[in-house]
This record gives C-alpha cells, sequence and structure tokens, in this order.
C-alpha cells in the first residue's frame, strides 16, 4: 500500500497492436499490475505518435489506426517497480520504459491486493498439482466475466497454462440444474477451470481467488507430470485463447 514520501513514477509506451504471448501488450501489463498490487494504473491512447522505427502514426491514417502509441503509467514504491521491472522488460519487447523520482503527497485508497510470489516456471516431469474451479458462466467480477477475470490473474501470476470447459449440464449449491439448451430460460452454464502447476504458485493465487469467487468451488489434487512442453523461443505455436 502507497504511503506518503519518496516514490516512482513509471511510463510504459507500446503500439496499440503489440503483442505477447498472443494477447495484447498493455492489456497484459495491466492484468499484471493489478494482480500483483500494483496501488493503480492508468491507460492512455495517443492519437499520433513516432517509435524507434521512425514511422508516424495517426489516427488520421485509417491503415495505421490500429498502431497508435499506448501509455501504461503507474506509480509505486522503488522497492515495488525493481521487483516488477524484469517481467514488465519482458512483456514490453520493443516498446519503451521509463521512469522517475516522485513525491507521493496522497496515496489513493486501494480497494484489491495482488498476492503472491513469483516462482518458477513449470517446465519437466514431477509432481504437481490440479487445480479445478468451478464457476458459473454469469457469474461476474468487476463487470467482466468472472471466468476471465481469472484467466487473466493467472496469467498476471505465470501460471503454466489454464483451459476453460463450458459445460452442457450441471447443478451446483443451490440444487438448480443449468444446462445448455436453446430454448431454456437459464443461460448460466457450469464453467471449469484447469490448472496445473506447482503447489507453491496455486497455493499463492488462492488468496486472489478468495476475494474473487464468491459462489463456487476450488479443488486441489496430487497430479504426476508426465509430458510437458513449453517452447516460446520460435514464436507462439498456439494464438488463439483455450476457452
Amino acid at each position: 500500500m502507497l504511503t506518503p514520501g519518496p516514490g516512482k513514477k513509471v511510463g510504459i509506451y507500446v503500439a496499440e497492436d503489440q503483442q505477447y504471448h498472443g494477447a495484447s501488450a498493455y492489456a497484459t501489463i495491466l492484468d499484471f499490475l493489478f494482480f500483483h498490487g500494483v496501488s493503480g494504473a492508468t491507460v492512455t491512447r495517443g492519437i499520433a505518435g513516432f517509435g524507434a522505427d521512425r514511422h508516424l502514426h495517426t489516427d488520421r491514417l485509417v491503415d495505421l489506426a490500429t498502431k497508435l502509441p499506448v501509455k501504461v503509467e503507474f506509480i509505486e514504491t522503488a522497492e515495488k517497480v525493481e521487483e516488477l521491472l524484469p517481467k514488465l522488460q519482458a512483456i514490453v519487447g520493443t516498446g519503451l520504459i521509463e521512469m522517475h523520482d516522485t513525491t507521493i503527497v496522497k496515496p489513493a485508497e486501494q480497494k484489491q491486493k495482488g498476492t503472491g510470489p513469483e516462482g518458477p516456471p513449470l517446465k519437466r516431469e514431477g509432481k504437481a498439482k490440479l487445480m479445478r474451479i468451478y464457476v458459473g458462466e454469469n457469474d461476474k467480477w468487476n463487470g467482466r466475466p468472472l471466468y476471465e477475470a481469472i484467466v487473466s490473474g493467472l496469467r498476471a501470476h505465470d501460471i503454466a497454462g489454464v483451459t476453460v470447459y463450458r459445460g452442457i449440464l450441471g447443478y451446483g449449491a443451490n440444487r438448480r440444474i443449468h444446462k445448455d439448451a436453446k430454448l431454456s430460460l437459464s443461460h448460466d452454464r457450469p464453467i471449469v477451470l484447469s490448472v496445473v502447476e506447482t503447489e507453491e504458485k496455486l497455493q499463492a493465487f488462492i488468496p486472489a481467488l478468495d476475494q474473487m469467487v464468491q459462489q463456487g468451488l476450488v479443488v486441489l489434487s496430487n497430479v504426476d507430470i508426465v509430458k510437458y512442453a513449453h517452447n516460446y523461443q520460435k514464436g507462439e505455436r498456439r494464438q488463439e485463447t483455450r476457452i
């Protein structure tokens, strides 16, 4: 939580169409900052600009309209910024990060807290945990579908991967049947998120789940990793969202 005193003001500049692992770079940065407890961040879209490639981008040119500059700005303590910088540099890629000293006169009230330290990525055979998260399709969190928010949170915590399944039939604690039927009055079909990761990283994400999942079920099971493939060195093999 921010307190009055010295701090760092960070500005991150990327192109609007810039991608990171198949997702918008600026949206990935915002998710990362949010789920790692940064007190606040603002995204602004430029109307014109140019970068290292010396190409002028402006909203007056229809064919270049998606390449406008986007700035993500936040203020945090020097220690917090130092902690986040390595991951931010990886996300930004060819973009620009600048920061300078500032003074926090009155901090804004923090409404959400991020959780958990980052651990090493899961890349080898061995023991792990399978987390299953059961929610409803209509469940919301901060105005967006809950299952999408959970996926963003997992991604921001460097979880190895998640798959979202939409059920065709089921019921929960309220004993109501939810089914996938064109003429059904209920569209609140069951959603299951399946995650395999180290126990330490999943345990670090549970406090965030406690805030997000108001009605649902979260279970952990022991699993053995038989084969795990993870290689982004030659580009994304799968660009689509696994939902």
